[in-house]
């Protein structure tokens, strides 16, 4: 049996905090606004998780009115996370995501992002795909002003 899940995140651009996605610490003037370390990629892909399974989502599971998540790391999220896919007999077959930012460029840190989130979920390079976009210059993301994420997760039943 399959599952598929989709996850999608935003976060706005702000002074005084570090930008960190997909678990990479990215060098930049501004990082993303958030309850925990607002990293876009990861949210989207525990969304894409718990949505394959019909659980709750990221809001419901690490509320931001919680203060035990003020400036949590995304990646021990993501740990639990995954425990409770494989707890309910899945694994992943692949996923897809995607990180859309006008600025600053994504393509150099994909493959460290890549290293920590397949070692994480436990796949190899050829199950994970991260794309980088940009908006074009349209819009909030593509002034500059923030950035998103979304994920595409298929699940299969081990």
């Amino acid at each position: 049996m399959y599952r598929i899940g989709n996850g999608y995140d935003i976060h706005q651009l702000t002074e005084g905090r570090d930008l960190i996605i997909g678990g990479v610490k990215i060098t930049h003037e501004k990082g993303l606004l958030g309850h925990s370390d607002a990293d876009v990629l990861i949210h989207a892909i525990i969304d894409s998780l718990l949505g394959a399974l019909a659980l709750d989502d990221i809001g419901t599971l690490f509320p931001d009115t919680d203060p035990k998540y003020k400036g949590a790391d995304s990646t021990v999220l993501l740990k639990h996370v995954y425990s409770l896919i494989k707890s309910n007999g899945y694994e992943i077959a692949n996923l897809d995501s995607n990180i859309i930012a006008q600025k600053p460029k994504m393509m150099p840190y994909i493959p460290k992002m890549k290293e920590i989130l397949c070692k994480i979920l436990g796949i190899n390079f050829d199950q994970l795909s991260i794309k980088a976009k940009t908006k074009e210059k349209m819009d909030a993301v593509g002034q500059g002003l923030a950035i998103e994420a979304n994920s595409v997760v298929l699940l299969k039943k081990i």
